[in-house]
């Protein structure tokens, strides 16, 4: 009994020892598992965050006006390249697919939650996977090329389902509640000079187009409230009137415009102790509605007028200012076309015109 109990005991720990050898192999694999499970899983929630899903949904704006524009003006030219023969029946489809594209491409970028524009690059993206699947039955077409175009309007058409899940999920997250609208820049800049001298240069609002390149004029009119003027497209000119909505002495200025202003505007900036006593951190944070609204926005962005860029380039004059007392300006900033290179007879603004 004993020698049988012994043997059994024996058997049982042989395959207790392979049995275990077995799981060894399969824990060790169960960590890559979960691990490429987890980081797949990782990537999808960070493309749809908030900030990201804007960022998608812009370069699909900005990939649905190329196509859309190679479509209107060379559309054999698209027609080869995703290996159909060009006919007057595929430059019909390719110039109405053209136009779709450019009025989705311009809804996306003009749009603060271009939603409903997104989703309509998916019905458009099931539009041209039909079209493509037609164009497989017949024998006059390059398959590898029509595989490959499939393939890039898949992919595309999985970022265009990405951006409208979480375009509709951040709609659907603000419902009852407020909702941004414009332009809204936050940049900041360290000048080398005292705080107190930096916050009470900028307190005086009537400093600010001496660095401010599209601000023509502030005048105060008292009790905090000021009327500002500022160039606008088209050689046209804008003016609101606004007042300071909080005054921290060299801490933090904040204003906001008033009434039926030509450009709905906010503002704050706050003054830091550099560390290392560097001198002075600015930081500005904008919001405002540019004339003609978002649409206005793009055009500016299309002729190098990017806002981000605009207070950037601001509060670069503005350190200058602060530090040297002027803005340094180039020879070809006050001479227009080719020019000899040589000091200009006259200190310049960054206008272009004579100091004052």
């Amino acid at each position: 009994m004993s020698s049988t109990i012994d043997a059994d005991a024996l058997g049982q720990s042989r395959d207790d020892r392979q049995s275990s050898t077995i799981p060894a192999n399969n824990r060790q694999s169960a960590p890559q598992n979960r691990s490429a499970g987890g980081n797949g899983q990782s990537v999808l929630r960070k493309i749809q965050q908030p900030q990201q899903v804007e960022k998608i949904a812009t370069g699909l704006g900005w990939f649905s006006i190329g196509l859309g524009v190679a479509e209107l003006i060379a559309p054999d030219r698209v027609a080869r390249l995703v290996g159909v023969k060009p006919t007057s029946t595929s430059r019909t489809l390719l110039r109405v697919a053209g136009a779709r594209e450019l009025a989705a491409g311009l809804g996306i970028l003009s749009n603060d939650r271009p939603t409903g524009w997104v989703w309509s690059r998916v019905a458009g993206d099931v539009l041209d996977l039909s079209m493509i699947g037609a164009a497989m039955s017949r024998n006059d077409t390059d398959r590898s090329r029509l595989n490959a175009a499939t393939a890039a309007v898949v992919g595309v058409t999985a970022l265009d389902i990405v951006a409208g899940n979480g375009l509709s999920s951040s709609r659907n997250a603000r419902a009852g509640g407020g909702r941004d609208s414009g332009i809204h820049v936050k940049r900041s800049i360290t000048v080398g000079r005292p705080r107190d001298e930096v916050y009470s240069f900028w307190h005086d609002f009537q400093n600010l187009p001496r660095f401010m390149k599209h601000l023509e004029s502030v005048t105060l009119t008292g009790n905090g409230r000021s009327h500002w003027k500022a160039k606008a497209p088209a050689g046209s000119s804008v003016e609101w009137d606004a007042e300071i909505t909080a005054d921290q002495p060299n801490e933090l200025i904040a204003w906001h415009s008033l009434g039926n202003a030509d450009v709905r505007n906010s503002g704050m900036v706050r003054f830091a102790q550099a560390p290392g006593g560097r001198g002075t951190e600015v930081h500005v944070d904008i919001r405002y509605e540019p004339p003609g609204g978002k649409l206005g926005a793009l055009l500016g962005k299309l002729f190098g007028e990017e806002p981000g860029g605009q207070i950037a380039d601001d509060l670069r004059r503005f350190k200058q200012v602060m530090e040297i007392g002027e803005v340094m300006v180039s020879d070809a900033t006050v001479t227009e076309g080719p020019h000899p290179a040589k000091p200009t007879e006259r200190t310049m603004n960054f206008r272009g015109q004579p100091s004052a």
